[in-house]
């Protein structure tokens, strides 16, 4: 909220609050002596609380001169009283006399009273500023978080390209020593998928046909690479027409299945199965396990999609790996 709307917010509140109790002590019918009482005293009030919350604590509070703010707002305390009972003997017959009461008012009973009425009002602002400045340091505490989940994000995604990269890289590179003729094919559907990658994926989320469509490249991809002596079976179960998803979230668990399983199994085919319902996604991956296909640098695809999972899904997703000596599954459930 902007200076000026935070100013018109203020001014409309205590109008409100004046007309209120205005309205309230003269049974509906606004008098002279009405406006004496609320508006010029009320006037004096609000400065008092606009005093102490605008000048007094930012000066002195916000940097912990603890004895001096104390001082300052006793000081505003005694002037904010003796201001105010010399506007109460100004108006004598409405103010001390009471409406024309034979007893007149004291003036130490009057000035303990303003006293009183002062050091509500600055307690009040004392109160709206701690409250204010809790709701700032909350809503600076949430832009930082989103701020470092957000650059969190990049980088995660970030190391997707250079590691798809580089294991696409190296599957052509094996073409391209075995001198096969589909070493051009290859590269051209990398360039396809680069392309995704790159600058259609640039968003937070993406359809769901346009990730399948990307899955499905690489799994051609992949063909070229075995000479379409490859056995893997990629099932859709259900429309994803109408659905959206955080780009690249699927990729990691079919390259995974590539890299390590075996896919020249034909009793044991790599299984992809994809079962897509109104508001949920269920993904499946199976693969028998390579011994060859160990990856001794560890790798960072996966646990770079769990965490992009925790960031962006929160509670909304599961995910259950079955690791075991000769077999690989993952299952993912999303809520779409």
């Amino acid at each position: 909220m902007n200076k000026l709307k935070q100013v018109i917010l203020h001014a409309c509140i205590w109008a409100a609050i004046l007309l209120f109790f205005m309205y309230l002590a003269s049974d509906g019918k606004i008098v002279h002596s009405t406006i004496v009482l609320f508006v010029y005293f009320g006037i004096i009030n609000i400065s008092i609380f606009y005093i102490n919350y605008l000048f007094i604590l930012p000066t002195f509070l916000n940097k912990k001169k603890y004895i001096w703010c104390g001082f300052a707002m006793f000081l505003l305390i005694v002037i904010g009283a003796f201001i105010k009972c010399g506007l109460a003997y100004y108006f004598y017959d409405i103010v001390i006399k009471r409406y024309g009461a034979k007893q007149i008012i004291d003036f130490w009973d009057y000035y303990s009273g303003a006293a009183f009425v002062s050091a509500v009002f600055i307690t009040l602002g004392t109160v709206l500023k701690f409250i204010s400045d809790w709701f700032l340091n909350e809503k600076v505490k949430s832009h930082l978080e989103n701020e470092k989940l957000i650059a969190e994000l990049a980088f995660l995604k970030s190391q997707i390209n250079p590691h798809f990269l580089f294991n696409s890289l190296n599957n052509i590179y094996s073409l391209a020593y075995q001198k096969a003729e589909k070493t051009p094919e290859a590269i051209l559907k990398l360039s396809e998928i680069m392309r995704y990658m790159l600058y259609e994926s640039n968003v937070d989320k993406v359809t769901l046909s346009d990730e399948i469509r990307y899955l499905k490249n690489y799994i051609e991809l992949q063909k070229l690479r075995f000479k379409d002596n490859i056995h893997v079976k990629f099932e859709i179960i259900g429309d994803p027409h109408g659905h959206k998803i955080t780009p690249l979230i699927l990729i990691p668990f079919v390259e995974n299945a590539f890299k390590h399983g075996i896919a020249t199994d034909v009793d044991n085919p790599i299984s992809i199965t994809l079962n897509i319902s109104e508001e949920s996604l269920f993904f499946n991956v199976f693969n028998k396990k390579s011994e060859m296909n160990k990856d001794i640098t560890g790798g960072i695809g996966l646990a770079n999609v769990k965490r992009r999972l925790e960031l962006l899904y929160k509670d909304h997703f599961s995910l259950n790996i079955d690791d075991k000596n000769d077999i690989y599954s993952c299952e993912l459930n999303l809520n779409l």
